[in-house]
């Protein structure tokens, strides 16, 4: 226990011997388990500061049978959860769990439905939920309180999976259960130093409770200042290898940021940088592409921090710059259009102000996807197209050397853009 953490306090009620199931043993277990760690039950929660930051924390306690969930540790779950919406407080869950208890059998696994239930009502009253996964973290305590949290952090080497060692199938891959394999799948959104993990949880408690206010201001163009002059010219500017990307972009528009990864269905995409950034002391939310094909696992993370900077009342930036949607096979069965109808779907709903800066390139609906109706801007060396003058070519049927001319007939320069209504305007350098 550290000095800044008042444990609360839980509802008592009178224990059955040997519990729901009458097990033989298993008081004498609990006991024992008391004895070894000096606590009552699994978790410790309780109100504390992190890094300057308030929240109510629940903590389990592995070596307390497991870290195992029961009737008594839903009970001390539910007044965590109820003690976060009465204060406005985020929820902090360091998670160290085997999962259900076997000695109350039905009765402690049914208390995974109460933690989904009281974590719904914290959603709903736009508190944050942040999951530390600590080794193991298995069973239902992963599948409620550590995958269900907006902001999944894990220690490296941890162990972290549904299967815990002992149920796993004798063939699979243990990769698959450590928390570097849950990154990499895009279960988890950065693996954390235990070093860096008072500093990473206060910075993140502070981006999530601190919403600017107000449609974010676009990014300065960092580029080449100059107009572009044909529409071919603007295309070879868009592409250019020496062009400003979306790291130089968020670098120098945020003080400071953090990232989430992945889509939380298995798929993580490199060239879809998401996260929340403090610009002046405020949070924004930002989804920048990087100048590649973005593919459906972009899309869905794209949408999943829209969706929560929504819900937290934290308005977001938006960085188009991909040449389109990935199109190859292995998309497809992925789910392209599926998780491009939704990023479309999660801009349109949006309720907080959106922002959108066209860096480079922006290709059709794969581009189109990720910028505000009504507050997009672009950079004098960036174009907008309904398609790539090559594949216009190529639709049309004309020939390649028709291609540049193309490129002026789509009329996707910058100062088009914007005499066309499709952009606000064209930022200064």
């Amino acid at each position: 226990m550290t000095p800044d953490f008042a444990e609360l306090t839980y509802p008592t009620g009178t224990a059955r011997p040997d519990g729901p199931l009458a097990w033989a043993g298993y008081d004498a277990a609990r006991a024992a388990a008391q004895d070894r760690t000096g606590e009552s039950e699994s978790v410790i929660c309780g109100t504390a500061t992190i890094a300057g930051r308030p929240a109510v924390l629940i903590s389990f306690e592995f070596r307390y049978l497991g870290g195992s969930l029961g009737e008594r540790t839903g009970d001390r779950l539910e007044a965590a959860y109820t003690a976060a919406r009465e204060q406005r407080l985020p929820l902090v869950s360091l998670i160290a769990t085997g999962g259900s208890r076997m000695q109350e059998g039905m009765r402690a696994l049914r208390q995974l439905q109460r933690v989904a239930a009281q974590s719904a009502m914290n959603r709903a009253a736009g508190l944050p939920q942040i999951a530390v996964l600590r080794d193991p973290t298995t069973g239902g305590g992963w599948a409620t309180l550590g995958a269900g949290a907006d902001v999944v952090l894990a220690l490296p080497g941890a162990q972290v999976g549904f299967a815990g060692s002992r149920v796993r199938p004798p063939d699979a891959d243990p990769t698959a259960y450590t928390a570097e394999g849950q990154y990499a799948a895009g279960a988890v959104d950065a693996v954390v130093e235990p070093e860096q993990l008072p500093t990473r949880l206060g910075h993140w408690l502070r981006l999530l409770t601190t919403p600017a206010t107000g449609a974010p201001e676009p990014p300065r163009a960092l580029g080449d200042p100059a107009p572009p002059t044909t529409g071919w010219d603007t295309v070879g500017r868009a592409r250019s290898p020496q062009r400003p990307h979306a790291q130089a972009y968020l670098g120098a528009y945020f003080d400071s940021r953090e990232p989430i990864s992945g889509d939380r269905c298995g798929g993580r995409d490199d060239g879809m940088l998401c996260g929340f950034g403090l610009r002046d002391g405020r949070a924004i939310a930002y989804a920048a592409q990087t100048g590649t094909p973005t593919r459906p696992a972009g899309y869905r993370t794209a949408a999943r921090l829209i969706r929560l900077a929504d819900r937290l009342s934290v308005p977001v930036l938006t960085l188009i710059d991909t040449p389109g949607a990935a199109n190859d096979a292995a998309a497809e069965r992925a789910g392209a259009g599926a998780a491009i109808a939704d990023v479309f779907a999660a801009v349109a709903a949006a309720r907080v102000p959106v922002t959108s800066l066209v860096i480079g390139e922006g290709g059709s609906g794969g581009a189109l996807a990720l910028a505000a109706p009504a507050n997009t801007w672009a950079t004098p060396d960036s174009y907008f197209s309904v398609i790539a003058p090559e594949a216009a070519a190529a639709i049309l049927k004309r020939p390649r050397e028709d291609v540049p001319d193309l490129a002026g007939e789509l009329r996707l320069r910058p100062q088009d853009l914007v005499e066309l209504g499709v952009v606000r305007g064209v930022v200064a350098h």
